[in-house]
């Protein structure tokens, strides 16, 4: 259904090193849907995207830093992956605050694959289910959350899956949680 979204404001935040289908993906599905998409990043202009995390992606131009945006702004978060993308987005503190803040204003938070990385980081998983990337997994056990291995999980406004594999179903729910809110 076409539509569902209109009027709503989408965060994707992302860093050099995300995955391309998982950034693109979800914003085509949300575009689709009605929803106004903004890219977020830790610095103006451009970040590169890979493919499998070897290949380089195409650049994707950044609308806005996260620096300055407050969860008010945007009606849902979208956390792609990549190994590299929520390893620098875990090292910077507006960003990790913005995840933090966002997750606590029940507002829809999706994330797929090394996407929860960061949720971890913003101390948010304690208590929660989720899925991930294999290889993320027990962190997110370590830092307190119930990890399922399912194609999407939805925990409250937590929206998670595995890989780029599950984006299908990740891209549905997405939409899903944000239309019911």
């Amino acid at each position: 259904m076409t539509g569902e979204l209109n009027g709503r404001r989408v965060a994707i935040l992302a860093a050099d090193g995300v995955e391309q289908a998982e950034l693109e993906q979800p914003r085509a599905a949300l575009e689709d849907a009605g929803a106004r998409v903004e890219l977020l990043s830790t610095h103006d202009g451009e970040i590169q995207a890979m493919n499998h995390d070897i290949e380089k992606g195409d650049r994707f131009t950044v609308d806005r830093k996260v620096a300055g945006t407050t969860v008010d702004d945007y009606d849902a978060l979208v956390l792609p992956g990549g190994t590299i993308n929520p390893d620098q987005l875990r090292r910077d503190a507006e960003a990790v605050a913005f995840v933090r803040d966002f997750v606590d204003s029940g507002k829809p938070v999706g994330a797929i694959c090394h996407g929860p990385w960061t949720l971890v980081e913003a101390d948010v998983v304690r208590g929660r289910r989720l899925t991930s990337f294999t290889s993320i997994r027990t962190d997110i056990r370590n830092a307190g959350g119930d990890v399922l291995d399912e194609e999407v999980v939805v925990d409250r406004n937590l929206v998670t899956s595995r890989q780029p594999g599950d984006l299908p179903a990740f891209n549905a729910k997405l939409v899903e949680s944000i239309a019911h809110t």
